[in-house]
């Protein structure tokens, strides 16, 4: 018969020294992130406002009633559409792009690759807000640097409302934003292509396949796996990118017939900004905060079960 030696309790004080070396962390995040976090729902199920300071009282779901079904809907759903597209296109054509360079320069016949990766990753080094701020002189409609060259290459005859024309001031941010996100998205993409054997790529010149084919059944499906979870976390970033349409446009240009609290180009964080800074409408500002957790929550965990991100591999 077996006797089990009893197992010898811990000193209390080694018990709680991991707790001590984490503390400056825990501290940390539950000051700046945790409390203010909880402080935002809070707030999202009361009035409190600039009207209501010292008097706010609970309102429940009220908040979140009158942005999804009630006088603020107008505007939660159009700038809803186009913040997803914004998201939407500015993650797909990033990686598109710099999938594109990041297969010229795979290439190892280029020698000259090294000084084209160090070209190409400069928006990427540069500051982001000196880059933004860069662009909004680019694209200003007279004294900008943009029309002037598409009119003395005679390409167009009139100036390019960038900034007052909805429409331009839309496509003026995503080119902005593609240009800021492809060499981010260039450099994941090397880093999976240099990954892929070579013996694939053998196999198939043997069985005469294309390039096509073997993008479409070599290159795409391998990096695939690898860069999924980051363009899931792009998208989730862009589709709270504040500095592209506050830097730029302000949110504007207004919309005809449109609201006092969301421009042309506002995204949803944008919106929310407007409404606390601007309208000092914390409450509702607070819930369109808590609506922006849960759609780009939901959307992340959808696409993350969709591609097995959680599946364990063998």
């Amino acid at each position: 018969m077996e006797i089990k030696a009893k197992k010898k309790k811990r000193p209390l004080s080694d018990r709680l020294r991991p707790y001590g070396y984490l503390s400056p962390a825990l501290i940390s995040i539950s000051l700046l992130s945790l409390l203010p976090i909880l402080y935002t729902i809070y707030i999202a199920f009361t009035n409190y406002s600039i009207k209501h300071l010292d008097d706010y009282t609970f309102v429940g779901f009220k908040n979140f009633i009158n942005i999804l079904n009630g006088p603020l809907s107008k505007i939660f759903l159009p700038v809803f559409v186009w913040t997803f597209a914004y998201a939407l296109l500015s993650v797909f054509g990033t990686y598109f792009i710099g999938l594109l360079f990041a297969i010229v320069l795979n290439n190892p016949d280029m020698k000259e690759r090294n000084i084209y990766k160090a070209f190409l990753v400069i928006p990427w080094a540069l500051p982001a807000t000196i880059a933004i701020l860069s662009w909004k002189g680019l694209l200003h409609e007279t004294y900008g640097g943009i029309n002037i060259l598409l009119q003395n290459l005679g390409i167009i005859s009139e100036p390019i409302p960038w900034l007052s024309n909805v429409f331009w001031a839309r496509t003026g941010l995503i080119i902005v934003n593609l240009w800021l996100g492809f060499p981010y998205m260039m450099n994941v993409c090397l880093g999976a292509l240099s990954a892929i054997p070579k013996t694939y790529y053998e196999a198939a010149d043997i069985d005469g396949a294309n390039w096509w084919i073997k993008f479409r059944k070599i290159t795409l499906p391998s990096i695939m796996s690898s860069s999924l979870p980051l363009l899931i976390s792009s998208f989730a970033f862009n589709f709270n990118n504040f500095m592209n349409a506050y830097l730029i446009t302000k949110g504007g240009p207004r919309v005809p017939g449109g609201s006092q609290f969301a421009g042309g180009t506002d995204i949803l964080i944008s919106s929310a900004y407007k409404l606390a800074m601007d309208k000092n409408l914390f409450h509702l500002a607070s819930a369109l905060s808590v609506l922006i957790f849960l759609v780009v929550g939901t959307i992340s965990l959808i696409n993350m079960k969709m591609s097995g991100a959680f599946k364990e591999v063998d």
